[in-house]
């Protein structure tokens, strides 16, 4: 039973090589939850989003969305199955412009309304002429995240979106997070615990590859979730 979750994992075990990284992982995303994955550098955070995205192959265990199991499939397919993975590196087509970054979303998923995207991140609207390689760091952000809504996900994989950005960004990301999940559920992996406690209503603590606690409820989260960072 998936109690009503639309991603599942469990059991999760994944290694590079013979370095084993994540140990026998169980999580649960319902419709509309934001859920956090926390932890110091190293814990297998972003190894876990990449599992789930289909960008590693995990040992053993299994991954489902809507009762239809992930492992095996190719990560494309994965996306066109309506999971999203906006990576860490904030990498976007460098030598292509912000609109010929859209396009090619938008070829990808045949949802062609930009206006989605600039309603959330109207600076974009003023900057898609400039190459993507010329966008400042937050900027390079709105643009991945504009791409991955493009096709009406249901559930945005999001690795460290706030690292180095300004406050502003930050509080701005944290409005638009708020506003996607009427529409998507996510699974964030963030080290910035005011808004990870703020907006999630889920997290996941995991140290050396295993989960060690999860916590609900804002109080919970806003008491216990900084022990284990």
């Amino acid at each position: 039973m998936n109690n009503g979750e639309i991603l599942t994992v469990r059991n999760l075990n994944v290694s590079y090589g013979e370095a084993k990284v994540l140990f026998d992982i169980d999580l649960g995303v319902k419709p509309g939850q934001v859920v956090a994955c926390v932890g110091r550098n190293g814990a297998g955070k972003s190894t876990l989003l990449k599992s789930i995205a289909g960008f590693l192959k995990p040992l053993s265990g299994s991954v489902t969305c809507d009762g239809i199991g992930l492992i095996g499939l190719m990560s494309y397919d994965i996306a066109k199955m309506g999971i999203k993975y906006i990576p860490q590196d904030k990498k976007v087509f460098s030598d292509l412009t912000v609109r010929e970054n859209l396009e090619l979303g938008s070829y990808a998923t045949k949802d062609y309304n930009w206006d989605q995207v600039t309603d959330y991140f109207p600076k974009l609207k003023q900057l898609m002429d400039r190459k993507a390689g010329h966008l400042s760091g937050g900027e390079r952000q709105m643009l991945m995240i504009g791409r991955a809504i493009l096709g009406s996900p249901k559930v945005l994989l999001i690795d460290e979106p706030t690292e180095g950005l300004a406050p502003s960004i930050v509080s701005h990301l944290r409005v638009v997070f708020g506003e996607l999940r009427k529409k998507s559920s996510l699974v964030i992996v963030e080290q910035n615990l005011p808004l990870i406690c703020a907006i999630s209503d889920k997290v996941y603590a995991i140290k050396e590859g295993r989960i060690i606690k999860e916590l609900a409820g804002e109080s919970v989260k806003a008491n216990i979730c900084e022990q284990y960072l």
